[in-house]
């Protein structure tokens, strides 16, 4: 075969169909970029047996494209099937529910699997999984915050705002409001843990001044408010889980990351504190201090390594999809 910019469906399809009855299937899934492979790798794992395998790749063969619209470019312009498909971020096109061209397609493709939450980053900042992050980073299991009530509090204070955020979107009037000038308001100060609330707080109070701000500038929104807003309902969004449809990369940089980061860095000054109280001379401090240390694991690696998320409900409703897609004919 000619090395083309894509590898073709019926390429693949014959490839199958020449390695017999009983080899396995091979199954070609296109991913936006590398951050991507290992997730996807994780999930469509999970499908792999003795008749069939996936290879998770980028969507161009001859140059560095990346991206969703590459990844989508790929099985439009090489016609997928059940050996092709494409898994892509949702980002806001699962929101907006076909009202541009590429949320369209990205939702009636049969061979299109996207993560219902916003990106991947989302699901690696998943609430009930980053206590599990701090541990693998710090080794220590003492509980000192609670970040389930942290990102649920957060996620109800700047639901009414990202309602206007996906509504404003949805109607291409990004100039009123756009996903910067959303995550603007909705970036959170970082200090001391037991200044955590008071910083969620802060964000209420910005959350207000640009809610107030928005509705003088758009007197006649409110039913297309209320559309929007019934809209996410229905499809999952709710005010508890707003966290989990925001920009991932925003999340994960400058909300979650930053906390865990907090949290650690006094798991880390306790457990050295117990060292240091139980050390019985110098030299077994000294030895314990740099075992511990040498130990610990970054923060950011943790936080894209982490799959506590496999049970929530989006990622389940995305597993579906997987499944319905390798068995179709």
């Amino acid at each position: 075969m000619p090395l083309t910019d894509y590898i073709s469906s019926d390429y693949v399809n014959a490839a199958n169909k020449l390695k017999g009855k009983k080899a396995r299937r091979r199954i070609v899934a296109y991913v936006e970029s590398y951050d991507d492979i290992l997730f996807w790798r994780m999930a469509l794992s999970q499908f792999e047996d003795e008749t069939r395998y996936f290879e998770v790749m980028l969507p161009s063969r001859t140059s560095l494209n990346k991206g969703k619209k590459q990844a989508l470019l790929s099985i439009m312009k090489q016609g997928a099937g059940s050996n092709m498909m494409a898994c892509v971020d949702a980002d806001y096109d699962f929101l907006i529910q076909g009202e541009t061209y590429q949320s369209d397609f990205m939702l009636s493709n049969p061979y299109v699997v996207h993560t219902y939450v916003y990106a991947i980053e989302n699901y690696q900042c998943y609430a009930p999984s980053l206590h599990n992050v701090c541990v693998m980073a710090t080794l220590n299991d003492h509980s000192i915050f609670d970040f389930l009530a942290f990102l649920t509090e957060y996620s109800r204070i700047i639901f009414p705002l990202f309602v206007w955020s996906v509504m404003l979107y949805k109607k291409r009037e990004y100039s009123k409001f756009c996903i910067t000038d959303f995550n603007k308001v909705i970036a959170v100060k970082h200090s001391r843990i037991q200044d955590m609330m008071n910083n969620v707080e802060r964000v209420r109070h910005k959350v207000k001044v640009k809610l107030n701000d928005l509705r003088r500038q758009c007197p006649d929104k409110k039913e297309d408010y209320l559309r929007t807003k019934q809209s996410l309902l229905q499809l999952g969004v709710t005010p508890e889980t707003t966290y989990l449809y925001v920009q991932g990369h925003h999340l994960f940089d400058t909300v979650v990351a930053p906390t865990v980061q907090t949290v650690c860095d006094e798991l880390r000054r306790e457990r050295e504190r117990e060292i240091r109280a139980k050390a019985q001379h110098v030299v077994q401090l000294q030895n314990e201090l740099s075992a511990y240390n040498k130990s610990q694991s970054d923060i950011a690696s943790m936080l894209k390594k982490n799959f506590g998320y496999t049970m929530s409900a989006p990622y389940q409703r995305m597993l579906k999809d997987i499944e319905r897609i390798i068995n179709s004919k």
